[in-house]
């Protein structure tokens, strides 16, 4: 697999290199996660790249310009749920 590709349940289209897949610093991010909530945006930039967090920000973005933080991290664990899929 060079890269992921997928839509989220949502619409969202992305594209995650095998690069960022594999990144030792998402294991991080990831495991920091785990004990700390506050650690999502890091997990989001270093999946998604800078363009598509903005991207993907702006796809749950309220009426009201607001992100949902828990919008946000059910759009990435359904990311990783097709990471699992492809796996499979």
């Amino acid at each position: 697999m060079s890269q992921l590709k997928g839509i989220t349940k949502t619409g969202f289209q992305f594209e995650v290199s095998k690069d960022r897949l594999e990144n030792y610093e998402l294991v991080e991010a990831l495991a920091e996660l785990d004990e700390n909530t506050l650690a999502l945006p890091k997990v989001v930039n270093l999946l998604l790249g800078t363009e598509q967090a903005i991207k993907l920000k702006d796809h749950i973005r309220s009426k009201d310009g607001i992100v949902s933080g828990e919008k946000m991290s059910n759009e990435i664990k359904d990311i990783f749920e097709k990471q699992k899929q492809t796996k499979n």
